[in-house]
C-alpha cells in the first residue's frame, strides 16, 4: 500500500517555473512610475488647453524673450566668422617713391619675398595702382581726367603669421619701413580690430541682455504657474484630503512648464529662421557695395536644438519655483 506524500515534502518540491513567479517583479514599480508621470503629462496638456488664450500669451512671451538674445547670438557669431575670414586675407600695402624705377621696385619685391615673415608678395606697378583704385573708389570718371598718375607702385605683402593682431605685425612693418625705396607702410588689419572690438561690446551687451531676459521669462513661468495652481486650490486640497502627496501634485504643474518651454523654443526657432532670411537680403546687397559675396547661413541646427532644451530647462525650472513654495501652503481644511 502506497504511502502519501507529507505536505512539507510537497511544499519543499514546487517547480522553479513556480518559484520564479513567487519573487517580486522589479518591472511593477517601473511601470507604476512611467504610467503617473505619462498622466501628468497628459492632465498638463488638458490643463493647457482648458485656458487657450492665457497659454498662448505666456508662451507668446516667452518665445520673444528666447528669440532676442539668441538671434543677437546667432548675428554676432556670423559676423566674427567674417571678420575672422577678412583678418587672415590681412596684407601689408608697402608704398614706394613715385621716382623708383621699376627694376629697383622688382628688386625690392624680391627681397620682401624672401623674408621668413612673409608668405606672399604682390608688386603693383603705378598703372595697375590707377586702374584697381579706380575699380574699387568708384571715381572712374574723375581719375580718367588726371593730366599723370599720381599713384606709386605698391607691393601687397601677405604676412606668414597674424596671430595677435597688428601688433603682431609691427615688427615686419618697422622692418618693411627701413627699406630703401619704400615711402609707406600701412597694415591693412587695424579696421578688422575694430570691427572685432565692437563685436566684443554687442557680445558682452547680448550676454547681459540674456541675464535679464531670463530673469524675466522666470518670472513669467512663475507666475503663470501659480496663477493655475490658486485656480486649483479646492482639487489640491480634495487630493491631498485623500492622501495624495506634493510630488503627485506637483507633477502635472511641471509638465506645464516643460510644455510651454518646448512650444515657446520651437517657436522662437522658427521665427529666428524667418528673420535671418528676410534679414539675409539686406545683407547681401550691403556686401555686394562691398565687392563680398558674404551671407547670413541662417539658422544652425544645433543652436535650435539648443534652444528648444534651454527653454524646456527654464519652462521646468520657472514651474519649480512656484510650485515649490505655493502648493506646501495648501493643505486640506
Amino acid at each position: 500500500m502506497a504511502t502519501r506524500q507529507p505536505a512539507a515534502d510537497k511544499r519543499s518540491h514546487k517547480s522553479p517555473k513556480g518559484a520564479a513567479r513567487a519573487r517580486p517583479d522589479w518591472k511593477h514599480p517601473l511601470r507604476g512610475w512611467a504610467a503617473s508621470h505619462r498622466d501628468s503629462a497628459r492632465q498638463a496638456v488638458l490643463r493647457v488647453r482648458q485656458q487657450p488664450l492665457n497659454s498662448l500669451l505666456t508662451i507668446l512671451v516667452m518665445t520673444i524673450v528666447l528669440a532676442l538674445p539668441m538671434g543677437l547670438a546667432v548675428l554676432v557669431g556670423q559676423v566674427e566668422r567674417l571678420g575672422v575670414d577678412w583678418q587672415r586675407a590681412a596684407q601689408l600695402s608697402v608704398y614706394l617713391d613715385t621716382d623708383l624705377p621699376a627694376d629697383r621696385a622688382a628688386e625690392l619685391r624680391d627681397q620682401i619675398a624672401g623674408l621668413e615673415d612673409v608668405e606672399a608678395v604682390e608688386l603693383l606697378d603705378p598703372d595697375a595702382a590707377l586702374t584697381e583704385f579706380q575699380t574699387h573708389s568708384g571715381m572712374g570718371e574723375a581719375l580718367e581726367q588726371l593730366a599723370y598718375n599720381p599713384l606709386p607702385a605698391v607691393i601687397l605683402v601677405t604676412p606668414a603669421d597674424i596671430e595677435g593682431g597688428a601688433s603682431a605685425l609691427q615688427p615686419l612693418r618697422d622692418r618693411l619701413a627701413g627699406l630703401a625705396g619704400v615711402d609707406l607702410v600701412q597694415i591693412d588689419l587695424l579696421w578688422v580690430e575694430r570691427l572685432t572690438a565692437i563685436l566684443a561690446m554687442i557680445e558682452r551687451f547680448t550676454g547681459g541682455l540674456a541675464v535679464l531676459l531670463i530673469l524675466a521669462l522666470l518670472l513669467v513661468v512663475t507666475n503663470t504657474i501659480r496663477l493655475a495652481i490658486e485656480s486649483r486650490r479646492e482639487e489640491i486640497q480634495v487630493i491631498k484630503l485623500v492622501g495624495g502627496t506634493d510630488a503627485f501634485v506637483r507633477r502635472p504643474f511641471l509638465y506645464i512648464g516643460v510644455l510651454y518651454g518646448f512650444v515657446a523654443g520651437l517657436l522662437a526657432w522658427l521665427l529666428l529662421i524667418g528673420g535671418l532670411a528676410w534679414l539675409n537680403a539686406t545683407v547681401r546687397q550691403v556686401a555686394a557695395l562691398y565687392q563680398s559675396d558674404f551671407q547670413l547661413t541662417g539658422m544652425p541646427a544645433e543652436d535650435g536644438v539648443m534652444l528648444i532644451a534651454g527653454a524646456m530647462l527654464l519652462g521646468l525650472v520657472g514651474a519649480w519655483m512656484a510650485v515649490g513654495r505655493h502648493i506646501r501652503d495648501i493643505e486640506p481644511q
